[in-house]
């Protein structure tokens, strides 16, 4: 049986519980302007609330290795020890410099699978599609052209190439890519920050987002993967390298076919749980609302053995919490 399979939906609210305290400690450095500071924030406030969790958990992407960032690194056990053998795959603060600068879509997250059912994505770049449920299989083709993707997606939604909606983040490696989906007649979102917002959306009924075509983080893409993987959809990735080093890190870590192209169930299998926090107003989810003693936040909790997507509004008492000072 999977480890997730006898558990209720407490496991999930537990760990969306987690992301509220992340959310709530970096929604106060942000616009402050210190990245760092704002990400370790998150980070420390995330492994505190997971480390009450009673579950055997470790951290199979996190913030790094041991030696750069000893907050939530690549391997770290959390949890109390005692209970299911839980995967995680963290983001404490997603959109890091967009929560520094006050911008949109900065969200805390976390993706729960069964232990050795998550693809342990290297810190490197990754070239993702994304389509929301729906849609018959193997409709996206990262081997194919923007084109003949918008094509066939426009084809299997009865709608002209015209009526699609394609969203990519802003960024001078899209421009190419930019200039061919425009050429097609599609129309395009350019987002700052936050694919796995948009990877999110493309699944989500009134978001006017029909696909998601770019480069950006493998872990973010790891994480969409489950997301989809909870609520209908499809997706594919392949990692991109800048350089040899890169190249080196990927296979050392595991990673033997360099080139290989992944579909959704070659990054995740099995039960998943998905939760994530809003800590700057986006798209997806409002940021945290401050107001003297008290705070607002806005989350989403996702379960692939039920499909089920909850939306969460919770108000916490800061002075409760022990957020704030003394």
């Amino acid at each position: 049986m999977s480890q997730l399979a006898g558990i209720n939906r407490n496991l999930a609210l537990e760990a969306v519980r987690a992301t509220e305290a992340a959310a709530i400690a970096s929604s106060s450095l942000m616009g402050r302007g210190d990245e760092e500071l704002a990400d370790r924030t998150a980070a420390k406030a995330l492994r505190d609330a997971l480390n009450a969790m009673s579950l055997d958990g470790r951290v199979v992407i996190g913030e790094g290795d041991k030696d750069h960032n000893p907050i939530l690194y690549t391997g770290e056990k959390v949890g109390l020890g005692a209970g299911p053998e839980i995967d995680f795959a963290l983001e404490p603060l997603e959109c890091i410099t967009s929560a520094a600068k006050g911008g949109p879509n900065a969200l805390s997250i976390v993706a729960m699978t069964e232990r050795g059912k998550l693809f342990q994505a290297p810190p490197v770049y990754m070239n993702k599609i994304a389509v929301g449920g729906g849609l018959p299989h193997n409709i996206i083709d990262l081997d194919s052209t923007p084109e003949e993707n918008l094509r066939a997606i426009a084809d299997a939604k009865g709608c002209d190439v015209s009526d699609l909606v394609v969203c990519v983040l802003e960024r001078p490696r899209h421009v190419g890519i930019i200039e061919t989906i425009r050429a097609t007649g599609a129309r395009i979102k350019l987002i700052p920050d936050g694919d796995v917002s948009a990877v999110i959306a493309t699944s989500q009924p009134h978001s006017g987002i029909d696909v998601y075509i770019g480069i950006g983080g493998a872990l973010e893409g790891v994480l969409g993967a489950v997301a989809l993987k909870c609520i209908g959809g499809q997706f594919q990735g392949r990692l991109v390298f800048r350089n040899q080093d890169e190249r080196r890190i990927a296979f050392e870590s595991g990673v033997e076919d360099l080139e290989r192209k992944y579909a959704l169930n070659d990054l995740v299998q099995g039960q998943v749980m998905f939760a994530a926090t809003g800590v700057t107003d986006g798209a997806l989810l409002r940021g945290v609302q401050r107001s003297g003693n008290s705070a607002q936040t806005h989350s989403l909790v996702m379960n692939s053995r039920s499909g089920t997507i909850r939306f969460i509004e919770a108000h916490h008492d800061l002075a409760r919490l022990g957020v704030l000072e003394e």
